[in-house]
């Protein structure tokens, strides 16, 4: 046992003194620290030449799209910022113009407008409808066939009338709070999509200043007696003051509803004072000390030509045939021709030959000569309208007369209209330079001038 311990104990010995030199050894580099890993001992992975380039080529082709990539991004971001400076510039010059616009008069703006009109005009050659006809069945058929038969191509239809009713329910708050809304249309939407689809230029005829009913229900807005009572004409028809600024803008607003619906044109009539029997004594308020009658129609008119026109309608004003050679006239009742031309795309003055006095133009019976009389009235306006043009460059309304189409028994030596005579009227405003017209016959019965609406 003692001799084993010894043999153990020699061969630790050994152990330690071979443990001792081998550490001598390899801290003086004579052998190499295995446990690390030299350059020399590292077995490289050989590779192609073939291989090294083709890993190069992904490696450039693969910074390329990174570089494309960045390219796309700066570019995009300059595009965004672009757009946004664009669109910063365009809402500054609209805010710019917004302004210049509101600094502008009603003419500088309508002028503006009329400068690039996007309207496209017709040469309208229309008839006069009334409310309850546009509203009955049974006969609107038959003058629309009655157009498309002749060379008739327009309507004119009531929409406010000369007893003051809108002649549909239009849900305006005034026309319902005076009760002047009608159901003589029960749709006249459908009504209008209906003759719009059948190409029919549609005009809606708006009565101005008589207007009983709201001169009645609102007589703030009346003409007065000197006693303050609402001023009644020869008819026992009350009239609505042309210089109170409340009748004009319900005036314009029966209009901005026409053409919201789709009317082409917006006709104004009766857009003059009465003449009745005592008007000379009528009080029409503070307001008439400071404007003339003519000054307040045309400012109704121009106000109505600068909200209605770049709806995209066109906007007239019928007038007395008589104020084109008679100033006097046309003082009387407040129309000016050409400043009323001024403020209005057609002026339609009423030369019916039974409206004029014997001797008119020369005639005897102007009413016995429908050719002589048209003809010499609307060379008159036609003159009157080219020298204000010439003279002031401004616009000018076009003229599109009102024909007579009905026969005025009451008149001394007068004859039966037909379509003879009718056409007479209207080869009488083609010799004075004028192609549209619109024909009157109040109930709108015009079966009997059919032959002279056929195309020659």
């Amino acid at each position: 046992m003692k001799k084993d311990y010894r043999v153990i104990l020699r061969m630790v010995c050994v152990l330690v003194l071979l443990g001792a030199v081998a550490v001598v050894l390899i801290r003086k580099g004579v052998i190499s620290r295995f446990w690390e890993q030299t350059d020399e001992t590292v077995q490289t992975i050989d590779i192609s030449e073939e291989e090294r380039l083709e890993q190069e080529k992904k490696k450039a082709e693969l910074e390329q799209q990174r570089l494309a990539m960045e390219r796309e991004k700066q570019e995009e971001q300059r595009r965004l910022e672009e757009e946004r400076l664009q669109e910063e510039k365009r809402l500054e010059e609209e805010r710019l113009a917004e302004l210049a616009k509101q600094e502008q008069t009603p003419e500088e703006r309508l002028a503006e407008y009329l400068k690039e009109d996007p309207r496209t005009p017709v040469e309208a050659k229309g008839i006069y409808i009334t409310g309850p006809v546009a509203g009955t069945a049974n006969t609107m058929p038959d003058l629309t066939d009655f157009l498309q038969q002749t060379e008739l191509n327009a309507m004119v239809i009531d929409v406010k009338n000369d007893s003051g009713e809108v002649t549909y329910k239009m849900g305006l708050p005034l026309a319902q709070e005076i009760d002047a809304e009608r159901n003589y249309v029960g749709d006249m939407q459908a009504l209008v999509q209906e003759l719009k689809e059948k190409d029919i230029y549609l005009i809606a005829r708006i009565v101005a200043f008589k207007d009983p009913i709201l001169a009645e229900n609102k007589p703030e807005f009346a003409v007065k007696n000197a006693d303050g009572t609402v001023f009644h004409d020869n008819s026992g028809l009350a009239w609505v003051n042309p210089y109170k600024q409340e009748v004009w803008d319900y005036l314009i607003e029966l209009g901005k509803q026409a053409a919201a619906l789709g009317f082409d044109e917006i006709q104004f009539d009766y857009i003059r004072f009465s003449t009745a029997k005592g008007i000379a004594e009528a009080d029409f308020g503070t307001e008439a000390e400071r404007m003339t009658k003519q000054d307040a129609i045309c400012g109704f008119l121009g106000s109505a030509y600068e909200q209605l026109a770049p709806l995209g309608v066109y906007v007239s004003a019928d007038v007395f045939g008589t104020i084109i050679p008679n100033k006097t006239d046309g003082e009387l009742i407040g129309q000016d021709y050409v400043e009323m031309a001024k403020r209005c795309d057609y002026i339609c003055p009423m030369v019916y030959p039974s409206h004029y006095a014997v001797n008119a133009y020369g005639l005897e019976v102007p009413d016995a000569a429908p050719h002589e009389l048209i003809e010499a009235a609307i060379a008159d306006g036609e003159k009157l309208l080219a020298e204000a043009a010439d003279e002031n460059e401004v616009h000018i309304a076009k003229q599109r007369p009102w024909l007579q189409a009905f026969t005025a028994t009451w008149v001394d030596g007068h004859i039966s209209y037909r379509g003879k005579e009718l056409r007479a009227q209207i080869d009488g405003c083609a010799d004075a330079g004028v192609g549209e017209w619109l024909l009157w016959n109040a109930a709108n019965n015009y079966s009997n001038y059919k032959d002279g609406l056929l195309d020659n």
